[in-house]
């Protein structure tokens, strides 16, 4: 019989590894929701000692907004010539760039727009699913 006290099962091992995590090492999350605590995914990594939290998510994500919004700029900076559009009657001329940047933008949110309302049509659904089994 030996003294140390991790030489019983279950602790941790004299070699400098971390002992097993419980569910109740791990520290809940704030109710709230507020940008410190950690998201339900990263609950998990707490235990490890590294954590995201959504403050870092959120900052990740302006990193990577901030370099695509760079590389637009290069793109319209180098597509400057400009190009003629006649759309129903009206003529007009922009440089090259800034009109597929444009048809993009006009893309994107006709894809928001029929996500939306998707989103509206099984809420509804949902909701009146929800009403006739109760």
């Amino acid at each position: 019989m030996s003294s140390d006290p991790y030489d019983r099962p279950g602790a941790a091992p004299a070699s400098g590894e971390h002992p097993p995590l419980s569910p109740h090492d791990i520290p809940p999350a704030d109710p709230a929701g507020d940008e410190f605590s950690p998201a339900p995914a990263d609950r998990a990594a707490a235990g490890s000692g590294v954590t995201r939290t959504r403050a870092a998510a959120m900052w990740s994500a302006l990193a990577g907004g901030f370099l695509v919004l760079i590389v637009l700029l290069i793109f319209i900076a180098q597509n400057t010539e400009s190009a003629e559009f006649r759309f129903l009657g009206w003529h007009w001329s922009l440089p090259l760039g800034v009109a597929i940047l444009g048809a993009a933008v006009c893309g994107g949110l006709l894809t928001v727009a029929v996500g939306t309302a998707r989103m509206y049509q099984l809420r509804r659904a949902a909701k009146k699913n929800a009403r006739n089994h109760h």
